[in-house]
């Protein structure tokens, strides 16, 4: 994508090398860009292994790996405003359940997605991980089953945890 694409785009952190990593918690990084292919039903899924926020009682330092897959309806997320948001929990005081809730929210505000789910595997601090799950379907639609369907499956199998 050319300069003049990301720009018509509104992308403004896509591919500038100058952007400045922040320092709070800010969901106005996200960008969004046109989904080129708004008609399929598709999912888009990001790993981000190396989540950081920190306990809001204590002020330790919390590490995660956040899932995050969605299937997109007109908008989707740029990836690198993406990273640039979820860097920003880093001193963000917060419970592992709120992060993964407040990320799901801050995505379904700015793309309005036909579906998202967003899970947390938050490392064991005393002793005790926490992986909290969130979802969203869009009401009104078969995402809304969907989102449903998943939610009462969810962790019906989990998997074998021998790295934490």
């Amino acid at each position: 994508m050319s300069e003049r694409e990301r720009e018509k785009e509104g992308l403004t952190k896509l591919g500038n090398h100058q952007v400045a990593y922040p320092a709070t918690y800010d969901p106005g990084l996200l960008e969004t860009f046109d989904n080129r292919h708004p008609g399929n039903d598709y999912f888009v899924k990001f790993n981000c292994p190396e989540f950081s926020s920190l306990c809001p009682i204590t002020g330790q330092p919390d590490f995660a790996t956040i899932i995050i897959s969605y299937v997109p309806g007109e908008k989707m997320v740029e990836s690198k405003s993406l990273k640039l948001y979820l860097f920003s929990y880093r001193n963000h005081g917060d419970f592992h359940e709120d992060c993964v809730n407040t990320i799901m929210k801050d995505l379904i505000k700015v793309m309005d997605p036909k579906y998202i789910e967003v899970t947390g595997k938050f490392l064991p601090r005393g002793g005790i991980s926490i992986d909290p799950y969130c979802n969203y379907g869009k009401p009104g639609t078969k995402w809304e089953e969907v989102a449903w369907e998943r939610m009462t499956k969810h962790d019906m199998y989990p998997e074998k945890v021998d790295n934490r």
